[in-house]
């Protein structure tokens, strides 16, 4: 599956490009390359779990990735714990500020965004990995 383990590739490297952000103090970027390795690895669960294949995300918007994941691989299949079911909006929404707001974000909030995005890659990556 040559599609998802590049997808999965791409998110863990923007995990390690948020951590590098982070670790210089640029909170915005940090928590854009944050959102972005989760909204990856929801894509390559996706396509692991034959929910879709695509692998140019441009071709779906941020709100149906959201929808299909919550959809499909935590209401309707439970591959995923509920507990999770909030992060890629909530990830989304912090890039939002990081990106588009003047002010930007602080580093507690951008810790919160990497913290969470870690944890949501890693639970995707575990599943897809087995």
């Amino acid at each position: 599956m040559k599609l998802v383990d590049d997808l999965l590739k791409k998110s863990k490297e923007n995990i390690e490009a948020a951590k590098i952000l982070f670790n210089n103090k640029l909170y915005n970027a940090s928590a854009n390359r944050s959102y972005y390795a989760a909204f990856h690895a929801a894509i390559a669960s996706m396509n692991n779990a034959n929910i879709i294949k695509i692998s140019h995300t441009e071709l779906m918007s941020h709100k149906s990735v959201q929808a299909i994941f919550v959809k499909e691989l935590i209401l309707k299949r439970k591959i995923f714990s509920s507990n999770i079911k909030s992060y890629l909006t909530d990830l989304l929404r912090v890039r939002n500020i990081a990106d588009y707001h003047a002010k930007g974000i602080s580093k507690k909030i951008a810790s919160r965004q990497l913290n969470k995005s870690v944890e949501f890659v890693q639970r995707l990556a575990e599943e897809i990995e087995k």
